[in-house]
């Protein structure tokens, strides 16, 4: 059976049970969260979340990005989020490459000159503190909101808070 197959017999399954078509669009626990789009990871599992807790936004390395911060503007301003937990996490692969190395590998395997930054890093509590940084500086989002950096450790499911005394030159 192909993916796409499994994964719309899955949803008819899910559909057949659906009881939440009342759920409000504000996030009833009034935070975001930014965390990697590795399939190890869980948010829901991993933070006790249920639909309509919060906003979870993806992406490769849990990066606050443009695209994430524009995400949590309207996050705070039009839905009601009051702080962003940010959570990488142990063994990413983000820590596993260089702009270079997959500029190079498009290149070979597509013909694509690419000269994006995919955004890699060296060191994931940095990078952590990065994004928090990045939230707390941003003038379209006020003094109140909060933001928090985590490590979400892969092989015991615990996370560890990140704070700028925790990383050690």
């Amino acid at each position: 059976m192909a993916i796409k197959d499994e994964v719309l017999a899955a949803n008819a399954r899910y559909a057949d049970q659906f009881s939440k078509a009342d759920l409000p669009v504000p996030p009833g626990r009034r935070f975001a969260v930014v965390t990697c789009m590795d399939a190890r990871l869980d948010p829901a599992k991993y933070l006790g979340l249920t639909e309509g807790d919060a906003h979870v936004i993806r992406n490769a390395g849990g990066l606050v990005t443009d695209d994430a911060l524009r995400s949590l503007v309207i996050s705070h301003w039009l839905l009601g989020t009051e702080e962003v937990l940010i959570i990488a996490h142990s063994d990413c692969g983000m820590l596993t490459f260089s702009n270079e190395t997959l500029q190079g590998k498009l290149h070979d395997e597509t013909g694509a000159d690419s000269h994006d930054d995919y955004l890699p890093f060296g060191d994931l509590e940095e990078s952590v503190l990065r994004s928090v940084e990045r939230v707390r500086s941003d003038p379209r989002l006020p003094d109140s909101y909060k933001a928090s950096g985590f490590v979400y450790d892969v092989r015991s499911g615990s996370l560890k808070e990140v704070t700028p005394a925790r990383v050690v030159a």
